[in-house]
């Protein structure tokens, strides 16, 4: 038996996943950044909401057509562009999103009877 008839589906199984993985993280930023208000954006220092939307708008392009591609052709040779579509995402949702968040709240979410701790 051929190894490779045993190793290409994996290695595609592998590839999809991530694939899935990775549009996932990339809309869910998406949605999240064109939910929240254009002020929470500048009180919090963290640029324009209009510039995290073009960010995470153009990473979940990209995810979409590395999804697509997944079988061959073009848009399989995304990988550079994929891994940056996957890091401005996770940016997103590591730094920005939980900054916006409490400042659409009103303050942190972490008060006690005696305030913030």
């Amino acid at each position: 038996m051929d190894s490779e008839m045993i190793i290409r589906p994996v290695e595609q199984a592998v590839f999809f996943t991530l694939a899935l993985v990775a549009l996932g993280l990339e809309l869910w930023a998406l949605v999240d950044c064109a939910r929240h208000r254009a002020n929470a954006y500048e009180a919090t220092g963290k640029r324009t909401k209009g510039f995290w939307l073009a960010l995470t708008g153009g990473a979940a392009l990209v995810g979409v057509f590395s999804f697509l591609g997944g079988g061959g052709g073009f848009f399989s040779t995304l990988g550079l562009f994929g891994l940056a579509a996957v890091v401005a995402a996770s940016v997103y949702l590591a730094d920005v999103r939980p900054a916006v968040k409490d400042a659409g709240r009103g303050g942190s979410r972490n008060t006690g009877p005696y305030g913030p701790w």
